[in-house]
């Protein structure tokens, strides 16, 4: 889907006759959720073939070096990552030195996650390399419309988050 041509059906597909004109690359949530997957992917390759870390570990590494402590439940909510991504990505961390676990001191049962040296040397040396490919990839939008799209996602998740309140809600009566 080069220069924002629409993906063709695979050879010996034909599109479906009837009613529905349903189209899944049309569909703007298979639409974020592709060109998340595919930004995700090519961000990846950044500190994954350097710094050998997942997606799941750099989102748990970048969350821990903006809050300094943070329970794995809030890592969790920060990147809408399940608990056991949050778990795994983790315990990697804690097992190469990055980042330390400790006990809770307000919750018997709950642990903090915090940065270790080594772990934050590592933190240091990618996110150039991250704000290097935002760049590249806002190049390839044009800065105005790189802000609009900014703006938009930011919008959107808002009003998701308030969408699923409402459902929540709704889901108690």
């Amino acid at each position: 889907m080069k220069n924002g041509a629409r993906a063709m059906p695979p050879p010996g597909l034909a599109a479906a006759s009837g009613a529905d004109d349903f189209r899944l690359e049309d569909f703007l949530p298979y639409q974020l959720a592709v060109a998340a997957a595919r930004v995700s992917r090519l961000l990846s390759q950044c500190y994954s073939d350097t710094y050998g870390l997942t997606i799941p570990e750099w989102r748990v590494l970048a969350t821990i070096a903006r809050f300094a402590t943070v329970s794995p439940t809030d890592v969790g909510e920060w990147t809408a990552m399940d608990k056991v991504k949050v778990s795994r990505a983790a315990a990697s961390l804690v097992a190469r030195g990055l980042i330390r676990q400790s006990p809770d001191p307000n919750d018997g049962r709950g642990r903090r996650l915090s940065m270790t040296r080594k772990g934050r040397g590592i933190y240091e040396r990618v996110v150039p390399q991250a704000r290097a490919l935002e760049a590249t990839l806002a190049d390839g939008v044009g800065r105005s419309q790189w802000t609009a799209l900014s703006k938009a996602l930011a919008r959107l998740n808002e009003h998701v988050q308030n969408v699923e309140g409402a459902r929540e809600e709704d889901a108690m009566a």
